[in-house]
């Protein structure tokens, strides 16, 4: 077998396994991952003719970011009230029936992710950029630590020339809890909650760090 398609298949092998342990049914332990890993990186260090960009090894960070650059989001980043009454909702889906001009309007609803507002932008299939919300008109480019996030595709299937995905980073209560026991052998003190420490990863200054 040659070195390309030892190299392709290892790829496609990580993108696999990121998938599993992105949908919580990892088949493989985080040591096998990083072994896949390193003979991955090793064989593209000594054929960097095969270099790609959205290769799985291309996650774990570059340089450290000397300052975040600033983008403006069109549209903006808006968001929604809380409603704590049938009455309040009620009331925003008339509001809602009455902008668009319609009588009537279908819903999808999924559980609240207490994380921290994101906006990717796709161009031709690839990651090209990613912003953290801001104010909401302006964010910060933190492209190169959301790089790291195994569970983002680098790529997608889409032949748009621009598509801007927006959603949550968040850490599950799980994964929190093993980050805050490998804190405090380390003698530091814990993170205080999920969201402080994903957002606090989004601003790492050095990618490697954010991984």
């Amino acid at each position: 077998m040659s070195a390309k398609s030892d190299i392709n298949k290892l790829r496609v092998e990580l993108e696999r396994h990121n998938r599993l342990y992105y949908l919580g049914t990892p088949e493989m332990s985080d040591y096998d991952f990083d072994q896949m890993m390193r003979r991955l990186q090793d064989l593209e260090a000594k054929h960097p003719e095969y270099a790609d960009p959205n290769s799985p090894t291309q996650r774990v960070g570059g340089a450290p970011i000397e300052e975040f650059k600033t983008v403006v989001h069109d549209p903006p980043m808006l968001s929604i009230d809380n409603a704590y009454s049938l009455d309040e909702l009620r009331e925003w889906d008339a509001r809602v029936k009455k902008g668009l001009g319609v009588d009537d309007v279908e819903y999808e609803a999924e559980l609240k992710i207490d994380g921290v507002s994101i906006d990717l932008l796709y161009a031709n299939g690839q990651l090209a950029r990613a912003a953290t919300r801001g104010d909401g008109v302006r964010g910060d480019d933190v492209t190169p630590n959301v790089r790291t996030v195994r569970a983002l595709p680098l790529k997608i299937p889409s032949q748009l020339k621009r598509l801007e995905v927006r959603g949550e980073i968040y850490i599950s209560k799980t994964d929190f809890a093993r980050l805050n026991e490998l804190i405090e052998q380390e003698g530091n003190e814990p993170l205080a909650n999920p969201r402080n420490a994903a957002a606090g990863s989004l601003r790492r200054k050095d990618p490697r760090l954010a991984a």
